[in-house]
């Protein structure tokens, strides 16, 4: 039985290790001296929100007088209390507020826990949940065109992400901003949100040192050749520079810097630092936030795995309820990093019941399509992996059926197979009648051809899946959809294949789904 999740960073292939002692002494910004935009330079940090090295460890003031006997949760409906969720048909336009004037959260539908959203988003752009988002963390997906990633019917993906960090060092947030933002850079006309930078303070910590005022990298691309430890080139990300930088991006939904610690670490009191130290951030970057008509800022939750009443998620939550009036939407952060699939699912448990019903839910770093049917049953409406581009390029298809759901067509037995990676399948590949045994021989041979076939086919299948989830909740049998899609994955032992795992069944036991109805 499967005990540990594949972490984030083994996917993306980034060492992590654990985080060093924490620096109590501020960062000296001037160090930093590469990759920071001039215009980044000229906020100066907020400091009200700076907390001296003595107080890392104090209850932040806001949290003084909550209950953390019980549960925090806020704005809940059916099934989680007994009044009904109020819904909005489909086809009903968008009305932003004065609140949220960057964004209009319709929820359409819901089955079980699980639910059929819409997230409308400046420019008309509108992005249906659940919704798996492919990563371009360069503002491109490694081996497609825009239009291919939009006019491709198979693909037909609303929105995608990019990543803060990378696209601060190259090409520079100054340049896109001045080529009309991320959209225009890329020729893309739908939705795009970006991560804060965060996720690197984990996926690149040999280069990284993380204080109250932010994180200063070294510059990944320089080090190899430059013989110097103390002249390499250094950028401080700190909130105000984050939110500077995916200001200039434009992207539609931005996210806050967070304090991201590995979910393997062991040591309580660097989870406890950073929880606390994420609240700060936040009001950081919404202090720095200079387009709220035009991008959104979702905060994320942290908190390590602790999800006891009164644990640091709790915390966390509390600390994000306080300031709820200015949140558009959440993220559950801190997990895909090494933790077992049982402290993962219960992380997820955690937030989704406690955070609002009218705002929506983002699950980062997490791209497993078996996790997707699960967590989408515990109350998640987006994702977001390298997973399914990555393996692409390395020769392995998401198909249907059997765990783990994949097909590696490198492998000699593909050699002489006729048939194309998956029936019925639109994809580019499928599509066009790329046999197994042509594509075994092009990834065999590395042909650039190989990349863009098997990549269009993993987004086609996420979007099948994503689009299929939809529908079932949109009709109400999404217990009968995870049933179908779980049989189909494990056949069971006693039929020549894998049992269903212990922590799907508790997920989805918790989720209300019964998995011996309509057993095959």
């Amino acid at each position: 039985m499967e005990t540990r999740k594949r972490s984030r960073e083994e996917i993306e292939g980034a060492e992590a290790e654990t985080p060093p002692n924490e620096t109590s002494s501020d960062n000296d910004g001037g160090k930093a001296k590469g990759g920071l935009s001039e215009s980044s330079k000229q906020i100066p940090t907020a400091t009200e929100f700076i907390a001296p090295s003595e107080q890392f460890l104090t209850l932040p003031p806001e949290l003084k007088d909550v209950d953390f006997s019980k549960r925090v949760e806020w704005r809940k409906f059916a099934p989680y209390t007994d009044d009904p969720l109020p819904l909005t048909p489909t086809d009903q336009p968008a009305v932003f507020s004065s609140q949220y004037p960057a964004l209009c959260f319709h929820v359409h539908a819901t089955s079980g826990r699980a639910r059929a959203t819409t997230l409308h988003l400046p420019s008309e752009r509108k992005v249906p949940t659940p919704i798996f988002m492919p990563v371009g963390t360069k503002g491109t997906i490694k081996a497609l065109t825009t239009e291919e990633i939009c006019n491709d019917k198979a693909l037909n993906c609303p929105i995608i992400l990019g990543n803060t960090y990378h696209l601060a060092l190259q090409p520079g947030t100054e340049l896109v901003r001045d080529m009309g933002g991320l959209h225009k850079f890329m020729q893309w006309d739908r939705g795009i949100l970006t991560d804060s930078g965060g996720f690197q303070m984990v996926s690149l910590l040999k280069l990284a040192e993380i204080t109250e005022e932010g994180v200063t990298f070294e510059n990944p691309f320089l080090q190899q050749e430059d013989k110097d430890v103390n002249d390499r080139e250094r950028m401080l990300l700190r909130p105000e520079d984050s939110i500077t930088h995916q200001n200039n991006i434009g992207s539609d939904i931005m996210m806050a810097l967070d304090d991201v610690v590995s979910s393997v670490t062991d040591n309580d009191e660097r989870f406890e630092i950073a929880t606390y130290r994420t609240l700060r951030w936040l009001d950081r970057c919404f202090a720095a936030h200079s387009k709220p008509k035009e991008q959104n800022l979702f905060a994320i939750v942290q908190g390590g795995l602790d999800t006891k009443v009164g644990g640091l998620r709790e915390k966390c939550l509390a600390g994000f309820r306080a300031r709820d009036e200015q949140i558009p939407g959440y993220a559950i952060g801190g997990l895909a990093g090494g933790e077992s699939k049982e402290q993962f699912w219960k992380v997820v448990n955690q937030c989704c019941k406690s955070l609002p019903d009218d705002k929506p839910r983002y699950l980062m770093g997490v791209g497993y399509p078996l996790d997707l049917v699960v967590c989408s049953a515990l109350g998640v409406d987006m994702y977001d992996c390298v997973y399914p581009t990555r393996t692409a390029r390395f020769g392995v298809a998401l198909v249907p059926g059997e765990a783990p759901g994949t097909m590696r067509l490198k492998n000699n037995e593909f050699s002489n197979d006729h048939r194309v990676i998956m029936e019925g399948c639109e994809c580019q590949a499928c599509k066009g009648g790329y046999t197994r045994a042509r594509l075994n021989i092009l990834l065999k041979r590395n042909n650039p051809l190989a990349a863009a076939l098997m990549t269009s086919h993993n987004i086609a299948y996420m979007m099948y899946l994503v689009r299929g989830m939809r529908k079932a909740v949109i009709e109400d049998r999404y217990g009968e959809y995870v049933r179908s899609f779980i049989h189909d994955q494990f056949r069971g032992s006693e039929k020549g294949g894998q049992d269903v795992p212990q922590w799907v069944k508790d997920a989805l036991e918790e989720a209300g789904i019964d998995l011996k109805l309509d057993t095959p």
